[in-house]
């Protein structure tokens, strides 16, 4: 996860902060903030009642619209590159479905 944070960083230097779930508070936080010198802000639960938190909803709603295609409901590429262009492809088919 480290790893992938640096990665990010590095190709978009302009990034100011990230969003994290529940299970991020502590040392992410922290690494974030030391490490990263970025926010780290943490979508906190509601209890008691059922609300749509919406930073969260629109990642989780990104990452379920490729399930919807057949090829990326399991994990049926070998190499990683490949499953990479078919999320790619899906996104764009999705994002020109919304425009027209």
């Amino acid at each position: 996860m480290l790893a992938v944070r640096w990665k990010v960083l590095l190709k978009y230097p302009s990034l100011k902060a990230f969003s994290g779930d529940v299970g991020y508070r502590g040392t992410a936080v922290d690494f974030a903030a030391s490490g990263l010198g970025l926010a780290l802000h943490i979508s906190e639960k509601i209890e008691g009642k059922w609300a749509v938190l919406p930073k969260r909803w629109v990642v989780e709603r990104t990452f379920s619209w490729p399930g919807n295609f057949r090829r990326l409901s399991k994990d049926f590429e070998i190499l990683p590159a490949t499953a990479e262009n078919m999320i790619r492809i899906a996104m764009m088919k999705i994002t020109l479905a919304k425009c027209v």
